[in-house]
């Protein structure tokens, strides 16, 4: 297990549980040339109107710049696997033989010193990325494109993977972290393996600060607003506030908003279960 629970010496340590980040080497640096500077918005558009609530602080971020195509084929050697401040993935580190780097989203169990490669006619080993035709069925994948070239947008966060099911001519069929089953061209990317940092789930917070330092505001519920500013607001007391609605009047708790005429419909072959 590489998640601890700390001692209570202090209220908001009592119910902290903690990553090791046992899988992350302690004393790598980020690489400059793959860093920049990221700003804030606070929520605010370009004109400084305040569009998107509970936003705002947070910790001072800078922004590594990920290899989401892995369009550059051949070996590369890990140089080491590092903890991102922007994601709940870690990112490996990249050196291939002509003394480029890059950084991508690290599979589970990725070493330092490994050689990874990326092509045609690869091995399925974990952190290998090929096109979908070319692994074979069964396989446990994550990174997935959704058009050719455009680069991984599936399955990205810790602990995610997927699983090829099938093959049936330009289409394979992907089983998606949401249980969705899926059509995808064959000519798209995906990396073998199961997307590192599979203890992200147990850790616990412990304390409301810690949220402020992610840049996350307290969130006013609806039931305590006005009816002016929400439908679950006013009423006389405590209230209960009604049937779960949105802001916009839409009920939640299952209430289907997908349109019945989406083109991507024909894609999926089978829904997510609840």
């Amino acid at each position: 297990m590489s998640v601890r629970k700390l001692k209570p010496i202090t209220p908001g340590q009592r119910f902290r549980v903690v990553n090791e980040f046992a899988a992350v080497d302690k004393n790598a640096k980020p690489e400059k040339t793959l860093v920049e500077g990221k700003s804030k918005s606070g929520g605010r558009n370009n004109t400084g109107k305040m569009t998107m609530r509970y936003i705002g602080g947070g910790h001072k971020q800078k922004y590594r710049i990920i290899d989401f195509k892995r369009d550059k084929e051949g070996a590369a050697t890990v140089e080491s696997v590092q903890y991102d401040p922007n994601r709940t993935a870690f990112i490996a580190l990249l050196s291939y033989e002509d003394g480029e780097k890059r950084y991508i989203i690290a599979q589970n169990g990725l070493k330092a010193g490994q050689v990874i490669v990326s092509g045609d006619n690869v091995e399925p080993e974990v952190g290998n990325a090929m096109k979908l035709k070319n692994m074979p069925l069964g396989t446990v994948i994550s990174c997935i494109e959704l058009r050719p070239g455009q680069g991984a947008v599936m399955a990205r966060s810790a602990g995610t993977y997927a699983q090829l099911v099938a093959r049936d001519g330009k289409y394979a069929i992907v089983k998606l972290p949401s249980g969705e089953s899926r059509m995808i061209l064959v000519e798209c990317k995906a990396t073998v393996g199961v997307v590192s940092n599979t203890d992200h789930q147990l850790e616990v917070s412990g304390k409301a600060g810690r949220s402020r330092w992610q840049g996350r505001r307290p969130r006013t519920r609806p039931m305590v607003m006005n009816p002016v500013d929400h439908p679950m607001g006013g009423g006389e007391g405590r209230a209960t506030g009604g049937i779960p609605r949105s802001r916009n009047g839409i009920p939640a708790k299952g209430y289907k908003t997908r349109d019945k005429k989406k083109a991507s419909n024909k894609y999926i072959v089978e829904r997510r279960k609840k």
